[in-house]
């Protein structure tokens, strides 16, 4: 489901799994991945990309009709996970190769850079419509990284932003041809490997501490 490729200093986690919804299973993947990466000594960067349309779909809200007793466990796993990106002990950049929606787009904005592809492809927190509230951690996520006026719209109107509408916002940093993200992604992940890794993760947590404890990340 998660795929990791080396590129030099850089490693590329590709997230494939159709929509890439957020599960019980997405979720032990994800951390894997990171427990991985968190033990690697020396210069590293991180760039996250999915598959096809989507980045991520959100919370796997199917499977939960079936399994209702996976709700709870999830939505803790999602938050572990945001406040775990918030503070990740190395520069990370989001490739949104398509539609980043609910927890997606969550997922996303813990990012230090995010690249949009152009042409397609939205993002959107559309709980507001579909009677989900954010919890405190993840509203603090997201004003952790994003503009204020941003995420209040965002959260307020549950507006769909494209990319152009998006860079405006600040929501991401680049738009960029979808045939050139991942290499623009990896480009600036590469330009960051070599900072001082523990450096970053001190500044991380400066910035970023609060959030990630509402998250239930322990930092």
């Amino acid at each position: 489901m998660i795929e990791t490729e080396r590129h030099g200093d850089v490693r590329v986690l590709y997230w494939r799994d159709g929509e890439n919804r957020v599960n019980l299973r997405s979720l032990e993947c994800w951390h894997s991945a990171l427990d991985e990466l968190a033990a690697v000594e020396g210069p590293l960067a991180l760039v996250v990309t999915g598959e096809g349309r989507f980045f991520s779909n959100g919370l796997d809200l199917d499977r939960f009709g079936e399994h209702p007793d996976e709700v709870g466990p999830v939505v803790d796993g999602l938050h572990r996970l945001i406040g775990r990106l918030l503070v990740f002990p190395a520069y990370t950049v989001a490739a949104l190769n398509g539609h980043t929606f609910a927890a997606g787009a969550m997922i996303s904005a813990t990012f230090d850079r995010r690249l949009m592809r152009s042409e397609r492809g939205y993002w959107c927190l559309p709980e507001v419509d579909i009677g989900l509230a954010l919890s405190p951690g993840m509203t603090a996520a997201v004003r952790a990284r994003l503009p204020a006026t941003a995420a209040a719209e965002a959260m307020l109107t549950g507006r769909r932003y494209g990319a152009d509408d998006a860079l405006a916002a600040g929501i991401v940093d680049e738009v960029v041809a979808p045939d050139e993200l991942l290499d623009r992604a990896v480009e600036i992940a590469g330009a960051t490997a070599g900072k001082d890794r523990k450096v970053l993760a001190i500044h991380k947590r400066q910035l970023f501490a609060d959030a990630a404890r509402a998250c239930g990340w322990t930092v």
